[in-house]
């Protein structure tokens, strides 16, 4: 990566981190994948129970791996067969891992879902949230992190999934009410009540949609 994007990058993740602290949350910045894996399994004792959404980009640091293939209670929604019976034992789980489609410079976390696993879970239920996030989601004001949740992550995963949705043939939203439709709810981290709950690690890396 050019060096002067690795400064902006570190530069720009201190002004996030300040944000989220100032919200109650914790932020850390990483300089590659490995680093990020390595902040993220400092947080997350063995033994520790851990459920997740569908976030690539936890699978792209090593992380769900890491957590598999080690001495944690892994939830693995996709070895399961019970999906609902998955979702409703990750609400009681220590940790729940996910991504953000965007953040906002001063650390208002967005994300939209289809079937609001994943965001009901961000707002309650598991005793921690760790968020892996890469640099690239980061936008310069919440309107903006809506315009990137709406126009690059919905559409992306949309196609990811195989939907008939219009954002999957246009490459941007169309605000529609297709049966197919991921954008169903919309969930803005501004706060966070519970002091130690809610953790980023931000990424200088381009990470998931």
């Amino acid at each position: 990566m050019n060096e002067n994007i690795v400064k902006r990058n570190e530069l720009l993740a201190q002004k996030v981190i300040k944000g989220l602290e100032s919200r109650n949350m914790s932020g850390y910045y990483a300089a590659d994948k490995e680093e990020a894996l390595k902040i993220a399994l400092s947080l997350i004792p063995e033994g520790s129970s851990i459920g997740m959404g569908g976030a690539m980009s936890v699978h792209e640091i090593g992380l769900s791996d890491a957590l598999k293939n080690g001495n944690y209670n892994f939830i693995d929604r996709d070895a399961s067969d019970d999906k609902r019976g998955v979702m409703l034992a990750t609400y009681d789980a220590d940790f729940f891992l996910s991504s953000v489609n965007a953040i906002s410079d001063d650390g208002v976390i967005i994300n939209i879902d289809g079937n609001a696993n994943r965001v009901s879970a961000i707002a309650q239920g598991p005793k921690k949230v760790v968020f892996i996030v890469g640099m690239n989601k980061v936008c310069g004001d919440v309107d903006s992190a809506l315009k990137r949740a709406r126009n690059i992550a919905a559409p992306t995963n949309a196609q990811r999934f195989g939907l008939d949705t219009p954002c999957s043939k246009t490459g941007s939203c169309f605000n529609c009410k297709s049966p197919d439709t991921i954008c169903c709810q919309f969930l803005i981290t501004r706060y966070s009540r519970h002091a130690d709950r809610i953790h980023v690690i931000l990424v200088n890396d381009n990470l998931g949609f």
